[in-house]
């Protein structure tokens, strides 16, 4: 029991202290899972706007599809990507197999799904309110999507803080992908694992503090932000 408080001690010295091993890990862990929900973002939030507002046929289908890719398990999308970016994959030739960029194409195909399909419930739901004063002006589709996009950021963000939390703990893919380099793709779920196959609880339990403060963060900002949205909206 005490070699457990003892690991417990270190871990908390290292995070207060600023180790840097421990600073380089997280450091690239934010940069990876925040490129990977803005390029997600990017494709998300117009194509669930679009899910929400176009009538073409098979959109229910299409919501259906949305709403199970959220639930896309992380290491068939880590078995995707590397094949896909393996020397005999189509993409091979690209050469960002086993670097950041591999892991943050593994996050985006997971991410975007929830970003898409809450945006889409969001703008459904705006689209309910303020029907009869778009058609008042005579807004066209391209004009409705970027009014909702915006009328609703507050609520958006919401859905974007989901998808950086999914990122951010996602372990699976991001090791099939990355392959947890030391100094070139270890992040912190990954070296989380590994740490703690290799008896060294110091190391890993500094990464597992800070990975709660993350996640107790953006959930703290997601409840803010959705407080905020609803006084907002009424």
């Amino acid at each position: 029991m005490s070699e457990v408080f003892s690991a417990v001690a270190t871990a908390v010295e290292l995070v207060v202290g600023l180790d840097p091993d421990l600073v380089e890990i997280v450091a690239l862990s934010l940069k990876v899972s925040l490129s990977a929900v803005l390029i997600a973002a990017m494709v998300g939030l117009p194509l669930g706007a679009a899910v929400a507002l176009v009538k073409f046929p098979g959109r229910r289908g299409a919501v259906i599809l949305l709403n199970a890719a959220m639930g896309l398990p992380p290491v068939v999308v880590g078995l995707i990507v590397y094949l896909l970016l393996s020397r005999s994959g189509p993409l091979g030739e690209m050469g960002v197999l086993f670097t950041p960029t591999a892991m943050v194409i593994a996050q985006s195909i997971l991410v975007m799904p929830i970003i898409a399909a809450l945006t889409r419930q969001t703008i459904s739901d705006l689209h309910e309110e303020y029907d009869e004063y778009l058609c008042s002006l005579g807004a066209g589709h391209l004009q409705r999507i970027s009014t909702l996009l915006w009328d609703g950021r507050f609520r958006l963000l919401t859905g974007l803080l989901a998808g950086f939390g999914r990122a951010s703990a996602e372990v699976g893919a991001v090791i099939i992908v990355g392959g947890n380099i030391n100094h070139v793709t270890r992040v912190m779920t990954t070296t989380i694992a590994l740490e703690t196959s290799k008896g060294n609880l110091n190391l890993a339990l500094a990464l597992g503090i800070v990975l709660i403060i993350l996640a107790a963060s953006v959930n703290a900002a997601a409840v803010l932000i959705g407080d905020a949205a609803s006084k907002r909206y009424g």
